[in-house]
Formats: C-alpha cells, sequence, structure tokens
C-alpha cells in the first residue's frame, strides 16, 4: 500500500527501521514495511503531478459544439 503523503512515508520509514518507534507510534513494523514496499519508485513531488496534468490537459481534443446557454447560430 502506497503513502498518501511525503509526511506519512517519513513516518513508515521510520517505523520500519527502529522498532522502539513502532512501539512509541503504534504501528506494527510489518505495515509500515508494506507502506514502504509500496511507495519503491515513487516521488511526492506535487510539481511534477500539475505538469502531468497539464500536459494531459493539451493532449485532449477540444469539442467545438457549445454547451448550454444560448445558441450561437
Amino acid at each position: 500500500m502506497p503513502s498518501t503523503s511525503q509526511k506519512q512515508h517519513n513516518l513508515m520509514e521510520m517505523v520500519a527501521h527502529d522498532p522502539a518507534a513502532a512501539q512509541r507510534t503504534g504501528v506494527p513494523e510489518s505495515v509500515a514495511k508494506e507502506f514502504v514496499r509500496g511507495d519503491k519508485g515513487r516521488t511526492f513531488d506535487h510539481e511534477a503531478h500539475h505538469e502531468a496534468l497539464k500536459k494531459a490537459a493539451r493532449a485532449m481534443p477540444i469539442d467545438p459544439r457549445p454547451r448550454g446557454g444560448k445558441r450561437t447560430y
């Protein structure tokens, strides 16, 4: 299972490598290790995510038909 944020990722990394942290936080080591495996190769760079969305939007064709409102013909 991948982490949903950089903060969660950092917590899971700490818990996966420190048994005392696992006990202190209440997160089982096995769960943390599963998160770390799920995060392998993943980045939490939001700018890259937004750029990918913009690129996908530019690739979508524009529909010339009007949507609702006044008729233009």
